[in-house]
C-alpha cells in the first residue's frame, strides 16, 4: 500500500518520484495505470516543490566579520529569477 503523499518526507517523495519517472519511461505499463502513476507523480512533484520552498524560507545567512566571528544573521532571500 502506498503511503499518503502528505505524510512523506522530502526524501521519500523524491525517491518515489524518481521511481515514477523510471516506470513511465519504461513504457511497460498499460495506459490506465500510466495515467494513475502520472497523476501521483504530479502530486509528488508538487509536494517536493512545497517542501523546498518551506526549507528555503527557514534558512538564515550568517554574517561573518573580518575576524571570522559571526556578527549576525540575515534572512535567506530567494532569487525569483530561477
Amino acid at each position: 500500500m502506498q503511503k499518503e503523499i502528505e505524510k512523506l518526507s522530502f526524501e521519500e517523495a523524491m525517491e518515489e518520484l524518481e521511481a515514477v519517472v523510471r516506470q513511465l519511461e519504461s513504457g511497460k505499463i498499460k495506459l490506465d495505470e500510466a495515467v494513475a502513476v502520472y497523476e501521483r507523480g504530479a502530486k509528488l512533484k508538487s509536494l517536493c516543490e512545497q517542501k523546498l520552498s518551506e526549507a528555503k524560507s527557514k534558512i538564515d545567512k550568517l554574517v561573518i566579520g573580518k575576524d571570522g566571528q559571526v556578527i549576525g544573521k540575515e534572512e535567506f532571500k530567494q532569487d525569483d529569477s530561477e
